[in-house]
């Protein structure tokens, strides 16, 4: 159990740096000095440290909903290992459950995105259910194809010499999509700007400031974190089974931040090199990870 705490310790102390280095990289592309890694914690340090704002027109909704999200996003983070496999509540759902607890902080994000009355709220919130509509299906298939690969949803019972499969690599791709959509980056959204015309995740919390702004933004990098620690379990988890001694500790975790890393340079690449589409060409992406998904369910009824 102990082991188990401090994974999700490392875990969420990490997620705002992994956002932190794909910054840094783009920035590097683009032949920039940009910001420090650390940026994500000062950002962070200073929200706790503000007085919040809150409208007249906000009711309780808007007040809770900054502890829903963060819960929700907590909760996802329990049910995905990382390096030790066994979980306190891997017993309580697997690749279900994590798609409802993540859409249940996304479904209490857009009430309080019209709670307030805001036109951009409600613009954020429309525009955020829209994208939901493609991404969760996508997620669904993808994580059905691993469920035939691993004969479970329960990601604790996968085992990395299984997970070499074409169908894997193939619905992992797919999950990079949706990821790319659900942690509102390019080229569905675009979390560096408050244009009005690109704006989804960010319309919907610009109401938001102080401690509920940063648990909001704690959030979206603990969801962050989620989908690519997916991704890297899908195609060769390194993970140990309990009891497990502190030499497998130091390795499992330099193993997963070495995917990590590697799954921030290829993110980087992507947002340097696409550009932010029109919310309706984002539609075909989304599309098209959808059918990637359905393509990997019949790779993995193949036994590919």
């Amino acid at each position: 159990m102990i082991f188990n705490i401090l994974q999700i310790v490392f875990l969420i102390t990490i997620a705002p740096l992994v956002s932190g280095v794909i910054t840094k990289i783009k920035n590097n592309l683009r032949l920039r000095k940009g910001a420090s890694i650390w940026q994500p914690y000062y950002n962070l340090g200073k929200l706790f440290s503000k007085h919040e704002v809150v409208s007249e027109q906000a009711s309780w909704l808007f007040r809770i909903t900054p502890l829903i999200v963060f819960a929700s996003s907590l909760i996802a983070l329990f049910l995905v290992p990382a390096f030790i496999i066994k979980s306190p509540v891997q017993y309580l759902g697997g690749l279900l459950l994590l798609i409802f607890v993540l859409a249940l902080g996304r479904f209490f994000l857009a009430l309080a995105g019209l709670d307030t009355g805001s036109s951009f709220g409600g613009m954020g919130a429309s525009r955020e259910m829209f994208v939901s509509s493609f991404t969760e299906p996508a997620a669904i298939l993808a994580f059905f194809t691993v469920s035939l690969n691993f004969g479970t949803t329960n990601l604790g019972a996968m085992s990395g010499t299984e997970a070499i499969k074409f169908s894997s690599i193939m619905a992992a791709i797919s999950i990079l999509m949706v990821s790319l959509a659900e942690t509102t980056r390019i080229p569905v959204d675009n979390q560096e700007t408050h244009l009005e015309l690109t704006m989804i995740h960010e319309a919907m919390v610009l109401e938001y400031s102080g401690r509920s702004l940063a648990l909001i933004e704690l959030a979206s990098y603990i969801k962050q974190i989620v989908f690519f620690t997916l991704i890297t379990t899908i195609i060769y988890p390194v993970v140990f089974s309990a009891p497990i001694t502190y030499g497998q500790i130091l390795t499992g975790g330099m193993i997963y931040l070495a995917k990590l890393a590697g799954i921030a340079v290829v993110i980087a690449f992507i947002e340097v090199s696409l550009a932010k589409m029109r919310l309706f060409r984002a539609v075909d992406f989304l599309y098209f990870s959808f059918v990637i998904s359905l393509l990997s369910i019949i790779v993995a009824i193949l036994g590919a």
